[in-house]
């Protein structure tokens, strides 16, 4: 499988040190199949930095059949309660890989309200689920990483 990293250079040695850490899935290296995210993730580097890359990666699933690994289908309670609690600090999952839905703005603005007390569980499932999920994988340890093969990066 292919994954893609949009930044603002080129990491053809990830890591999971360097992830901000109240993010969707935790501390890891985010990555998605998706060409266009990766673009928009690029894009949000680029107003800061001046610069927008593309890393792509090769993912051997079979290396990774040993790992520990999550994988959200949809958008569901249980992508919910793993979004909160991973933005809240408070996963204590040991996880090596967790692929689901990107909380993307539209979809954040919903998990927001959902938090705020300002819409119950039910009610911000069903919003969700209206939504088309993009897939991003995040490779939380070094285990992980270690299926995550460099093939090259473009600027955009």
């Amino acid at each position: 499988m292919i994954l893609y990293h949009g930044g603002s250079v080129e990491i053809s040695s990830p890591d999971h040190l360097h992830s901000r850490k109240a993010v969707d899935f935790g501390v890891g290296f985010y990555v998605t199949p998706v060409f266009e995210q990766a673009g928009k993730w690029s894009e949000k580097r680029k107003r800061r930095t001046g610069t927008a890359v593309i890393s792509k990666y090769e993912f051997d699933e079979c290396s990774a059949e040993n790992l520990k690994m999550m994988r959200f289908d949809s958008y569901s309670e249980m992508w919910l309660d793993f979004i909160v609690r991973c933005r809240n600090l408070k996963d204590d999952t040991d996880w090596d890989i967790v692929a689901g839905g990107v909380a993307n703005d539209k979809v954040f603005d919903t998990i927001e309200a959902f938090i705020d007390g300002f819409a119950t569980k039910e009610q911000t499932i069903a919003k969700l689920r209206m939504e088309e999920p993009n897939m991003q994988f995040c490779f939380r340890t070094e285990a992980a990483l270690n299926a995550l093969r460099f093939i090259g990066s473009e600027s955009i």
